[in-house]
């Protein structure tokens, strides 16, 4: 007998917070591969797919989205206090998303400019990743994740082990598949070596390079990187744009990003990012 023949049923939520749903449509576009593991898999709380809800405490939740109000930073925290595991899912949990390019300006101001009654807005000053509020468990990069590592953690789930997800560059995926390296050969801007892997190598497949949507990897070395993309031609605008991208507020990225934006401000003004 199987473990799964005697475990009992996963009780699964999928929860959206500030997003496009792109990612809850990944887990949706398993499609046949999720049959299998649909007699092992409640799903008490996944609005996408289905209006049935079902209280917790819930064994799994997968958190899409960033954290941009005051009521996302409270339900959060009574999600995390609901279920066993918790992961964050796509680059919206993990880093921010595209939405904390808003980080960099003054949120009040863009209210004020954008909105009609801008009072009616409650929103807080930045959109940060799920793990900047409660415990995280583990979390799935990438705008949007891969269909596959969803399926790698239900799977684990079931078995009750932690899931093997990867940790290294893009450029590992490139090398595996024997892909030709659009930096080296093309001298394109691509940021494999810094990205987290998972996505499969797609765009340097298709000879576009790496524009870092799976997030930086866990020992990533941007300022490396920066310097060979100014040996490309690309100027300090240029490069601090290509690390302020979908991921661009993700810690490793946006230090590097800040720190060429402050010498180029230095620079313009006449002093040093030092002083």
């Amino acid at each position: 007998m199987t473990a799964f023949a005697t475990a009992p049923k996963l009780k699964l939520a999928v929860f959206k917070f500030a997003s496009c749903d792109g990612c809850q449509l990944q887990l949706l576009n398993l499609e046949h591969e999720l049959l299998p593991l649909a007699g092992r898999i409640e799903i008490a709380h996944f609005l996408e797919a289905s209006s049935r809800v079902e209280p917790g405490p819930y064994d799994l939740s997968l958190v899409e989205g960033s954290v941009a109000t005051p009521a996302d930073a409270a339900r959060i925290r009574r999600i995390r206090e609901e279920s066993k595991v918790l992961v964050s899912i796509g680059a919206c949990a993990t880093a921010g998303g595209i939405q904390a390019l808003r980080n960099r300006a003054d949120v009040e101001d863009w209210k004020q400019r954008v909105y009609p009654h801008p009072e009616w807005l409650s929103v807080l000053p930045t959109s940060t990743p799920i793990a900047d509020h409660v415990k995280v468990d583990h979390e799935l990069h990438g705008c949007p994740i891969n269909p596959l590592q969803v399926r790698r953690v239900l799977l684990r789930a079931l078995l009750g082990t932690t899931p093997d997800l990867p940790s290294g560059s893009v450029c590992h995926e490139c090398k595996r598949a024997g892909r030709v390296c659009v930096l080296v050969a093309r001298g394109a801007p691509c940021l494999g070596p810094v990205t987290r892997a998972g996505c499969g190598a797609l765009c340097p497949s298709l000879a576009r390079d790496c524009y870092g949507c799976f997030g930086p990897l866990d020992d990533p070395n941007p300022p490396s990187l920066a310097g060979r993309l100014a040996e490309l031609g690309l100027g300090p605008r240029d490069v601090e744009r290509r690390f302020r991208g979908i991921t661009g507020y993700a810690p490793a990225f946006r230090a590097l990003a800040d720190r060429i934006a402050e010498e180029r401000s230095a620079e313009e003004t006449g002093g040093s990012a030092d002083d």
